[in-house]
Parts: structure tokens; sequence; C-alpha cells
């Protein structure tokens, strides 16, 4: 496919030179417009989209009416203008320093013979390849200006729909958990009673972690003294809740991600509920959940001041309680320890703050 042949728009008064400028530049692929006065070479230039487009604009110096300084300011802020050649008899440099300043893409002396047309053509081809890589930076930054727009609009979008999921989740399971509320209730025997108990602790423990990414203003971590803080609070609230008076937190406010939240959560809910059932034969007693910083690591304690290990074995136990602390425990990479000094039952885990794969890659990175 041919290339277009690019227009010159010679703005000089002069035209017998402008006759030489247009057969030079005519033989060398250009096609060559005479406008013999600034207010002329405007006005062809403000015409250009009817007329055709101008390319390249050649603007003489020393011209009556507008001169070409003064032309230059005009033809620079016309919107999409051409770039600018300027060309003048004249040796005085400051000159051309005030046209590159005022927006010229090059500067030329011109002669009466023409020998300057060759010069012409070079600045002409120069001004062209500078106009259009200008254009092409301008169409790229535009396209990232606009990819960054669309992604930020995705990312937005996707914030929405991850709050309206983990919101309509987070009721779905609550519902759940109220119902499984109901019907300990209404159970008539305690071991039915207890299983369902557990099992909507279970479900809460899942259900605050969603409605926590609802609110939050980061759906990639929860505040886990928040978290914990409302766990509790649904504990209270449980069929066990009369057992549960004396039930304390101290936590710090400690983020992570949501999966291990979950863990932390479901951890939190066994321990406690086991100390409501063996810690206090007699009734109600303290019983503390603890969760502080220890450098790298998180440090999570459930304490209770009751018989410890002089309580028998449940022969109603399944050891369910037990089997889901160890799996969630494993989820953490946590180990779980029962502190033999306490009088009663301290059950203490140690977990990294970050899951164990992200450390291992930053560890890998940071070699």
């Amino acid at each position: 496919m041919n290339q277009r042949t690019p227009t010159l728009l010679y703005i000089d008064d002069d035209g017998a030179l402008a006759h030489l400028v247009e057969r030079g530049l005519t033989r060398r692929g250009y096609r060559v417009v005479h406008a013999a006065s600034g207010e002329e070479g405007l006005e062809r230039i403000r015409r250009a989209g009817a007329e055709g487009g101008i390319d390249v604009v050649a603007l003489d110096q020393y011209m009556p009416g507008l001169d070409g300084l003064e032309t230059l300011e005009q033809v620079m802020a016309i919107p999409g203008a051409p770039p600018v050649v300027f060309v003048t008899a004249s040796q005085d440099s400051s000159i051309a320093v005030t046209a590159l300043k005022a927006g010229a893409s090059d500067y030329l002396v011109k002669d009466v013979t023409g020998d300057f047309i060759p010069l012409l053509h070079v600045a002409c081809e120069g001004a062209l390849r500078q106009a259009e890589l200008q254009k092409a930076r301008e169409e790229a930054e535009a396209e990232i200006h606009a990819s960054r727009d669309r992604y930020a609009a995705l990312a937005a979008e996707r914030e929405m729909l991850l709050r309206e999921v983990n919101h309509r989740v987070g009721n779905s399971l609550q519902i759940i958990a109220s119902l499984l509320h109901l019907q300990a209730s209404s159970a008539a025997q305690d071991e039915v009673k207890a299983a369902l108990t557990n099992a909507m602790g279970r479900v809460a423990a899942v259900a605050q972690v969603h409605r926590r990414l609802y609110t939050s203003q980061d759906l990639k971590s929860v505040v886990l003294n928040q978290y914990l803080d409302s766990l509790l609070e649904d504990l209270r609230r449980s069929a066990e809740g009369n057992r549960m008076s004396r039930l304390t937190l101290k936590a710090e406010p400690i983020e992570i991600d949501p999966d291990r939240a979950v863990a932390v959560g479901i951890i939190v809910n066994e321990l406690v509920m086991n100390a409501v059932k063996y810690a206090y034969p007699d009734g109600a007693g303290p019983i503390h959940v603890e969760l502080n910083a220890q450098g790298d690591d998180l440090l999570l304690s459930i304490t209770d001041n009751g018989v410890g290990d002089n309580v028998k074995a449940d022969p109603r136990s399944t050891g369910m309680g037990q089997r889901i602390v160890a799996a969630m425990a494993s989820k953490l990479d946590a180990a779980v320890e029962r502190d033999p000094t306490h009088s009663g039952t301290r059950i203490v885990l140690k977990f990294g703050r970050v899951p164990p794969s992200l450390g291992k890659t930053s560890t890998a990175a940071a070699g």
C-alpha cells in the first residue's frame, strides 16, 4: 500500500521563493501549499479538516502583518496543530531560541536562491517523525490510562461482588446457627443439646469471618481481636451461655487472612466449649482467651481454673472436638501444648503471622 503524500504548508510573503520550495519539495514527495501571510496560513490550518490535512508547516520570520513568531504562537494554540519548522534569513541565534521555546520543531536559515531547500526537506522529515513519535506516545499513554481505568472498574466490581458474596454467605450461615440454637434449646436429651450447641458454635465461627469481611475495608484480612470478640459474644448467647458469664478476651489487633481466621475461631470455639463442659462440674467459672504477638509468631491461649487433669473422661465423648482442634492446628501449622504448670487447664497454640507457604516464599526471595 502506498504511503500518503505529506502536505507542507509554506507560509512566506515571497512568492518566487515559495515557488522554488514547491518545486524542490514536490520532487521529494511532498504536496506543497503556499500561504502569503501569517493570517492566511492560520486560516488554512484551521480549515485543514475540510480541505485536507496539513502535515507540517514551514514558517518565515519576516512578513507584513503577523510576523513569524506571532504566527507561531497562534499556530501552537490550535488543537492538534501540525509541527512547525521556523525559517528566517536572519543569522541572529536569539530568534532561533525564541522560536524553539515557542514550540517550533526545528529552525533553519534560508537564502534567496533556494539552496536551503534540501535542509528544509530534512527538517520537515525530522518534524514529521517527531510528531509521529509524540502521537504514538500520547496514544500509548491514553491506552495506559484507559487500561488503568478499566482495571480499577473491574477491581471495584470484583470487590463489590466479593462483599455481596460474603454478606450472603454470612447471613446464610448465621441463619443455620440460629436454627441450631433453637433446636438445642428445645432438645430434651443433654447429649443432643450439647451436639447441637457445638455444631452451632462451629457454624457461627465461620459466619463471623464472612460478616467481618463484608464490613471490612480490606477483603484479604480479618482483625482477630474484633472477630474473637464477636465470636465469644455469640457463644455467650448460646444454649450454654449461662455458664459463660465469666468468659473474657484479651487480644491484640492482629490481622491475618480469612482462611486462617476461620481456623483460629473454630479452635477457640472448641476449647471454650470444652472448658464449659468439663472445667467446672459444679457451675460456671472463669475462662480466659488471650491472643498476642511474639515477634513473627502469634500466641493463642485458652485458660480455665477448673479441675484440670483431675476431670474424669466423659464416656459419651466422641473425641470430635479434639480431632477438629488438631485439624485446624495443622492448617495453621501450629504447635498445640498444655501448660503443665497451670493448676487448671491452659492450652497454648503458637503459629506464624503468615501462612507457612508465604513465609517460605519470602525467605527464598530474600536469599
